[in-house]
């Protein structure tokens, strides 16, 4: 059995992986071609960076996803603590409503943003671009950082925010200096979650963009549909890196953190 685990974990590892580094190596191809490397180039990175369109959507993507993520994580986190303080059945309720937009298929919530944002835009003048994208992330955001959070609240002890203000704390610095400190794992979670999801989301993005306003993966999309270049390879090359990188050092520090806790 152990080498049966091992195995399945080497051809995981393998579909996984594999196409990533296939991906980087004809990033430096001199040639167009995806299947013949004929030399080693950097002309692609260079062309790259000189792609005003990828360029402008790469900015977008990342404004987006972190206004998304800020505006979630604080809308969530108030909608966290107005849940928490409901009864049993009514919270039941609202929490089976919040999970629905996770449960949903990204298509079906697409299209009904997309129609709900026609809807609107024949009313009052909305034109698809910045804002639809934004309230789209938001709405599809804002369950997840409800999902991390609550939890939290079930982890901690209901009577620490009473306690607080019998010792003389106000509400607002109760909340402040005893149940935020509490529930921030969750909260630093769910933002996390946000933007990885708005950086990543492909499928709302595209029925809610306009022409003016687009992100990364809609770019590469509609770049694809026409023909694969080798700057998408030197761009997948570099996001791909930065993942990596960002990851390893937040294992360095999880691993120094956990050594101070241990000494």
């Amino acid at each position: 059995m152990k080498k049966l685990g091992k195995l399945y974990l080497a051809l995981v590892i393998f579909f996984l992986y594999v196409p990533i580094f296939v991906l980087i190596v004809f990033s430096f191809n001199e040639t167009k071609s995806r299947s013949v490397f004929s030399g080693f180039t950097l002309d692609w990175y260079r062309k790259l960076f000189q792609n005003d369109i990828i360029i402008s959507s790469l900015v977008n993507t990342i404004i987006i996803a972190v206004a998304a993520s800020i505006i979630s994580t604080i809308l969530g986190t108030l909608a966290a603590i107005g849940i928490n303080s409901m009864r049993k059945v009514p919270k039941t309720i609202v929490m089976n409503i919040t999970n629905m937009p996770i449960i949903n298929p990204e298509i079906v919530t697409g299209v009904s943003l997309m129609l709900l944002f026609v809807f609107f835009a024949a009313r009052m003048n909305l034109e698809f671009g910045f804002v639809t994208l934004l309230i789209a992330h938001i709405t599809f955001d804002v369950p997840y950082v409800i999902l991390n959070i609550m939890p939290k609240f079930r982890q901690m002890d209901p009577h620490l925010y009473e306690a607080a203000q019998d010792l003389g704390c106000s509400p607002f610095k109760a909340f402040r200096k005893v149940v935020l400190p509490e529930i921030m794992p969750g909260v630093v979670s769910g933002f996390l979650m946000s933007f990885t999801y708005s950086l990543d989301d492909f499928v709302i993005s595209y029925f809610t963009s306009g022409s003016t306003s687009q992100t990364l993966p809609v770019t590469i999309y509609s770049m694809t549909r026409r023909k694969v270049s080798p700057e998408i390879n030197a761009l997948s090359t570099i996001i791909f890196a930065a993942v990596v990188i960002i990851l390893i050092v937040k294992n360095v520090i999880e691993t120094r953190q956990f050594k101070k806790k241990e000494a």
